[in-house]
């Protein structure tokens, strides 16, 4: 079928919206209309050159939709079903069988391969050149194939538009919190980055019970909206000694836990620093080799590095929990979303990259009407 697709032809290159051949679905798929897709920096890290993958590609991997079709072999999803689409897995290795799917043993194929597992493309240009799909789902489309695993269904009453950041950076972040760090209730926190995923680790740490939530940032307009959101105490690192800040908040101690979302060797090392003895640091950007010692950073303090891919988290658990804890007033990322149209792509990329807007979503189906 023809379909429109914001495609990335080369490093640092525009999207350019174009037209393109969407492969018949097989029997193990799902074709899901896109309604709207968050923005992400995973999707900038392609366009920047930091991670290689065959141009041209269709980025985008917060998706949201309607089921359109599904192959007879797939089961608990039909056509008119809402769904928010985040990573797949392959469900049968041992960690997807212990709930463990963000650690499945084919994890990297199944969502970064870029083509079916016989090397056909899912997506084709009309000259015929083959373009990549990415993160098994390249959301930045009319349509997308996907494998079932990476469907979660939403009740009728979400709004599609709204919701497709939780299939990655809002369940990133609160994923590692409740998933990877687990903290009590009465511990304290510092959250260092107040983009979607810091915010959404904020958001989940005062859920959690956390009586001092710490924001740390260098943009003001983004500490006041942390605040908003239930940080107890906003640091702007650019104009105070951060671990001095910290540590005087804590009694001297530091707090229990940290996480890091900016990959910014400089603000990853504070995050450790600021670690109470046994306190656990999670890091979650994409960031820089650097050095630590293991031994004065973590060994004499019992402290704790803390891995959380995609927020350790079960899609189609933590979604939905998302969702109730949204409509709680409890998780409101509503507040951190800017919408565009599907054509102002590379306007929402831009204005996301400065960090003018938290969370950029293109409206893809612009005929789509939430139910009141």
């Amino acid at each position: 079928m023809k379909i429109k697709a914001a495609v990335l032809n080369g490093l640092h290159q525009p999207y350019e919206i174009e037209e393109l051949e969407l492969s018949e679905i097989r029997d193990d798929e799902v074709l899901v209309r896109i309604v709207a897709s968050g923005m992400c920096h995973s999707d900038d890290v392609v366009r920047k050159g930091y991670t290689e993958y065959p141009m041209p590609i269709v980025l985008g991997h917060e998706g949201s939709g309607v089921v359109e079709q599904v192959g007879k072999n797939v089961v608990g999803y039909e056509p008119g079903d809402q769904v928010v689409i985040s990573f797949g897995y392959c469900g049968h290795c041992d960690s997807c069988l212990t709930g463990l799917p963000a650690s499945c043993d084919d994890w990297n194929h199944i969502n970064f391969h870029g083509k079916r597992d016989d090397n056909t493309p899912y997506l084709i240009k009309a000259d015929g050149t083959p373009v990549t799909r990415f993160f098994g789902q390249s959301s930045f489309s009319t349509h997308t194939i996907v494998s079932p695993s990476s469907l979660t269904k939403v009740d009728k009453s979400v709004d599609l538009r709204l919701v497709g950041p939780l299939g990655c950076g809002f369940l990133t972040g609160s994923g590692t919190v409740f998933n990877g760090l687990k903290p009590e209730p009465g511990t304290t926190i510092a959250i260092f980055g107040t983009g979607a995923v810091g915010l959404a680790a904020m958001m989940a740490a005062k859920i959690s019970g956390c009586t001092k939530v710490i924001a740390v940032d260098i943009h003001d307009h983004r500490l006041e909206r942390a605040k908003e959101l239930g940080a107890t105490h906003a640091i702007n690192s650019k104009n105070v000694d951060v671990k001095e800040a910290i540590l005087e908040l804590t009694n001297g101690k530091g707090v229990n836990y940290s996480v890091d979302t900016t990959g910014v060797n400089a603000v990853v090392r504070s995050s450790i620093e600021v670690l109470a003895v046994g306190g656990s640091v999670a890091p979650v950007a994409a960031g820089r080799d650097m050095e630590i010692n293991t031994t004065n950073d973590f060994t004499m303090q019992n402290r704790n590095l803390v891995g959380a891919r995609m927020g350790k988290a079960v899609p189609q658990l933590s979604i939905r929990q998302m969702v109730e804890f949204y409509k709680a007033g409890n998780f409101a990322f509503d507040k951190l979303a800017k919408l565009y149209k599907f054509e102002d792509i590379n306007l929402a990329a831009e204005e996301s990259l400065s960090g003018q807007v938290i969370k950029p979503i293109l409206i893809i189906d612009e005929t789509y009407v939430p139910l009141d």
